[in-house]
């Protein structure tokens, strides 16, 4: 008996760029860099999903991601079941986590001064190499211990820290604490206390608003 054939809902192809965009967060380009990328990890025989090709299982995901829908609905819109969705969701997710520390890169010390310099010419502020902040990513929580993830806006997520950089680049993520926690306690409990404490001499800062302490 020959295994069920899959058949894509989604057709990259046909769509237009600007909903692309609003979909998936990402433009078609990036899309199959992306999906080049992660093909050798989402083709494993012992992990691949039967007949889901790998552009497949990388949309389904970044439409939830973008979305933040269930995955009931993710799942029916991709053509596949909820279990074999939260298989993917799992399974892409840890490609993506394997080649994060090669894109989220803090600024060396010989990229100081062209990042200095695009900072200064987007706001006139001198020797900034970051904007810091911290950002509300919604979750169910576990029973156990919920109130810790009801953050001051009375509902439940993480709360993400964030660094980037004049044109958006992401160059850190702290994704480690619940909503109730307060932004400086997480940067507090991060590297970039250590970070900038190694760029002390070049006399670098972080901006950020009044959660933070004058401590970067």
């Amino acid at each position: 008996m020959n295994p069920p054939v899959y058949r894509p809902l989604v057709d990259l192809s046909t769509m237009e760029e600007r909903h692309i965009i609003l979909t998936y967060r990402l433009d078609r380009a990036t899309i199959h860099e992306l999906c080049a990328q992660l093909e050798p990890d989402l083709m494993s025989p012992i992990r691949q999903p039967t007949g889901i090709p790998p552009l497949v299982q990388v949309l389904s995901v970044l439409h939830f991601l973008a979305s933040g829908s269930f995955q009931t609905t993710v799942a029916i819109s991709s053509g596949m079941s909820q279990p074999m969705f939260s298989k993917v969701l799992s399974r892409v997710l840890s490609a993506l986590m394997k080649y994060m520390q090669s894109y989220i890169i803090f600024p060396e010390v010989g990229e100081l001064a062209t990042v200095k310099g695009d900072f200064y010419a987007l706001g006139h502020i001198p020797n900034i190499i970051g904007a810091i902040d911290g950002t509300y990513v919604a979750l169910v929580p576990p029973k156990e211990s919920e109130q810790v993830y009801r953050n001051r806006k009375s509902y439940h997520s993480m709360n993400v820290q964030v660094v980037c950089l004049a044109d958006q680049y992401i160059s850190h993520v702290n994704a480690k604490f619940p909503g109730s926690v307060h932004d400086a306690y997480v940067m507090r409990n991060s590297s970039i206390p250590y970070v900038m404490e190694q760029l002390q001499r070049h006399r670098v800062w972080l901006i950020g608003d009044s959660g933070y302490p004058n401590l970067l």
